[in-house]
Parts: structure tokens; C-alpha cells; sequence
């Protein structure tokens, strides 16, 4: 089975599979067609399965006309029957992985995906899990799916590995194609021919290790690392508030340090897909060994308060202005996750927005990439634009994304005062009305 996988590689001859076509699995199944591999897109929602096939792109990492000439040329198609799997040689796994109402691992989206699959999964299959999630989920819940389902034996039938994405929206130098990718498999066959598929597709390097457990806490430890120096920053930051100190200027003077620092920023609190969730799958397995992660759980409660400080340091501020924040007039620049970007997903400016309104201020929007956000079931719309007789009605600005297209001297020029949580207006020659996180 591998040296004929191995031959089809080479021979551009696999068809590939990608199950779930969000902002993993789209950018992904473009870069396997225009590495020459006839790829088909598998999702449950129609409408995303409607525009791939129509070549409307909806992710920012891919490029609008790449996906339209892929269409044309019919080396990527998208569809909601599984069926098609039997037709595949090649299938990633990139369905979400997000927390349920008591913080604790939903990964029904992989165990459904799963399930699917191995009803149409044929011999001589690759089947990569792509999407983040606690170490052991390929061996403990994949694997068994898969067998139990299709009759066939993994590591004889069908190849089986873990391959983490690596995805960072609007980064404009690592993408899907030159990021490095790991991969563990299930058995050195596994982990060589997944690796090489790999290879034929993407430009970074593809480091190999020794099993998919190792992977897949590779992953968590990405991310885990960056929630845990994130919430030391954050609690600095309380606490230099209290001293009178800028944070930010400390950061900077650390930073000149040319090894043995790295430096990370405070905020609001912290959004996106991984940052946030991935340390909760890891402490709630780390249960299952009796184990208590300590130092990763209090960064995440350091963090995970970070939207209410940010409400109670702009209650203060109103304070100073004569104004209670009970019936404040604020307005929120952006509720992206991130800079210059359109992905809001937890987003730490939706829970501050909450918050304020949980205090009975009046809260409006403003982003330039987001014109509405769906939270909690409900849709919220945003101001179109901002002129200076807007911003001047509020009694706060409050800066949660730091996009880089808003006109922020124009702001600084005509607002009452500025609450800057990302540090964006600190080139401005005029800082009397920002306080700054």
C-alpha cells in the first residue's frame, strides 16, 4: 500500500478530500488543486458549498481568483454528500472544534465527520485530522470510528494521522502554502506517505513525529504557550496600572534584550480559535490523570477577566469626565479578533460590548472590516462610518482592534476621550484625552 500511494503521489494521481471548507479546510483545499490534485471540498452547509462551486471566495487567505480559475478548470468542486468519499485517496479533516457551555471539549463536528466518512471509506486511504483537539483524540476516537464503520484495519487498510493546522488569518507572510506543518501518524508507513503528500503540496518544511499524540499536543503547547505569556502581560499591566507605570513602554525596553525574551502585548482579552480555547481541551484531559494544570488555568482566568477590567478602568475614566457609566455613550472601534482582518470569533470586544450593556450604557460599533456579528443568537449591526460629528456625540471611544485603516488622529482630534486598549495611538502627537490600557 505505501509504495503505491507513494506512486501515486509522484504521479499527481490522488484525489483529495477536505471536510469542512472554513478558514482551515478552503485554504487547504485550494493549495491541494493548485498543487495538481483533483480535490473535493466536503461541508454540511449548502450556502458554502453553493459559493465554492460558483467561485465566490469568503475567506481572506485565499485568493479570490485562484479559487475561480480552480472551479473552471473542475480541479476542486465542493459537495454535501459524503458519498463521495469512496473516491478519494486523500482526506483532511478540518471541522471546528469550539468549547460548550461549561468549557469543556464539543467535538461532535469531528465525531460526526468521522462517522460519515467511514461508511464510504474505501482501501488504500489517507486520513489526516486536521482540526485542534486533546492528545489521543486520533487513536481513542478516530480510529475506532473509522474501523468500526468501514470493517477495514488502520495501518492495513488505511492510513491514519494528525497533521495540526496552522492558520493565522491576515498574516500577509505565512500562509496555508509555506507555514511548516507537522505530522504524526499511526505507524512509520503512515507517517512517511502523509508526510510526502504533504510535500507535494506545500512549500514549508514538513517535520515528521512519532505518533499523532506528540502532534497533537504540539499544537496545544502553540497555543498554550502563547495564552500563558499573554495573561502574565495582562496581570503586569493591572498591575502597573496601579504604579503609574506604562506597560507598553516596558515591553519595548524589554524587547531590546536580542535573546532570552519575546514579547507579548495586553488587551482586552484574547479571540480567535486556538489562543483561547485549545489550553481548555488540555486541562480538562489533564483530569483524566488526576493532573491540575495550574499555571495554564490562572493565565486563562487572568485572561478570561480581561473584558470586564477593560468596562470597570472605562467606568473610572468616565468618572474623571463627571460621567457615569450608566447611560455613557460609547463607541467601540472594532470587534475583530485581530487587526485588519473580518473574523470576529470570540473576540474579546463582543464580550466587553456585553458587559457595557450589562451596565446600562448605550454601545455602538465601528469596523471597517465587519458591518454585523452574530453573539449569543443575536445579530448586532455596526455605524457604516465615522465622521468627527460621531465621534464627538460619545462620551467614550474605546479602541479594541487595532486596524490599521481608521483615521485615528482624526478620532483622538474630536473625541471627548479615548480608551486605547491596543496602543494604537501612541505615535500621536496629542495624548491628552487617551488613556491607554
Amino acid at each position: 500500500m505505501k509504495e503505491q500511494l507513494l506512486k501515486k503521489i509522484n504521479e499527481k494521481k490522488i484525489k483529495v478530500g477536505v471536510v469542512g471548507l472554513g478558514y482551515v479546510g478552503l485554504p487547504l483545499a485550494v493549495e491541494k488543486a493548485k498543487a495538481g490534485f483533483v480535490t473535493i471540498g466536503f461541508d454540511i452547509q449548502k450556502d458554502k458549498v453553493n459559493m465554492v462551486n460558483q467561485g465566490h471566495n469568503y475567506i481572506g487567505d485565499v485568493v479570490d481568483t485562484d479559487l475561480k480559475k480552480l472551479v473552471e478548470r473542475k480541479m476542486l468542486k465542493a459537495t454535501t454528500d459524503f458519498s463521495f468519499v469512496k473516491d478519494v485517496d486523500f482526506i483532511a479533516i478540518c471541522v471546528p472544534t469550539p468549547l460548550d457551555l461549561h468549557q469543556q471539549p464539543d467535538i461532535s463536528f469531528v465525531q460526526s465527520s468521522t462517522e460519515e466518512i467511514s461508511k464510504y471509506l474505501t482501501k488504500g486511504t489517507m486520513v489526516v485530522l486536521e482540526s485542534t483537539t486533546y492528545p489521543g483524540t486520533t487513536e481513542e476516537l478516530i480510529r475506532p470510528i473509522l474501523e468500526q464503520g468501514s470493517g477495514l484495519k488502520c495501518g492495513e487498510d488505511f492510513y491514519l494521522g494528525f497533521s495540526p493546522e496552522r492558520v493565522d488569518p491576515g498574516n500577509l507572510i505565512y500562509k496555508t502554502k509555506n507555514t511548516p506543518k507537522v505530522v504524526g501518524a499511526i505507524g512509520a508507513d503512515a507517517t512517511e506517505v502523509i508526510a510526502t503528500m504533504y510535500r507535494a503540496v506545500l512549500e514549508g518544511d514538513v517535520y515528521e513525529v512519532s505518533s499523532p499524540a506528540i502532534a497533537e499536543m504540539e499544537k496545544i503547547l502553540e497555543n498554550t504557550y502563547r495564552n500563558i505569556n499573554i495573561g502574565l502581560i495582562n496581570e503586569l499591566t493591572m498591575l502597573c496600572q496601579k504604579m503609574g507605570i506604562s506597560m507598553w513602554e516596558v515591553i519595548d525596553a524589554a524587547k531590546t534584550k536580542p535573546y532570552g525574551f519575546q514579547a507579548f502585548y495586553p488587551g482586552p482579552g484574547l479571540g480567535g480559535h486556538c489562543i483561547p480555547l485549545d489550553p481548555y481541551y488540555l486541562t480538562w484531559k489533564a483530569r483524566e490523570y488526576g493532573f491540575h494544570t495550574s499555571m495554564i488555568e490562572s493565565s486563562m482566568m487572568i485572561n478570561d477577566q480581561m473584558p470586564e477590567y477593560c468596562v470597570e478602568r472605562a467606568g473610572k475614566i468616565l468618572n474623571r469626565y463627571q460621567k457615569s457609566l450608566n447611560g455613557a455613550k460609547i463607541l467601540i472601534l472594532g470587534v475583530a479578533y485581530k487587526q485588519d482582518i473580518d473574523d470576529y470569533r470570540e473576540s474579546p470586544a463582543l464580550k466587553v460590548i456585553e458587559v457595557l450593556k450589562r451596565e446600562k450604557a448605550k454601545v455602538d460599533f465601528f469596523d471597517p472590516w465587519i458591518a454585523e456579528y452574530k453573539y449569543k443568537g443575536e445579530k448586532h449591526s455596526g455605524l457604516k462610518n465615522i465622521t468627527e460629528d460621531i465621534i464627538a456625540s460619545y462620551d467614550l471611544i474605546m479602541v479594541t482592534s487595532a486596524h490599521s485603516n481608521v483615521d485615528y488622529e482624526m478620532v483622538q482630534k474630536n473625541a471627548k476621550v479615548v480608551f486605547d486598549t491596543k496602543n494604537v495611538m501612541k505615535n500621536l502627537k496629542n495624548q491628552e484625552n487617551i488613556e491607554i490600557l
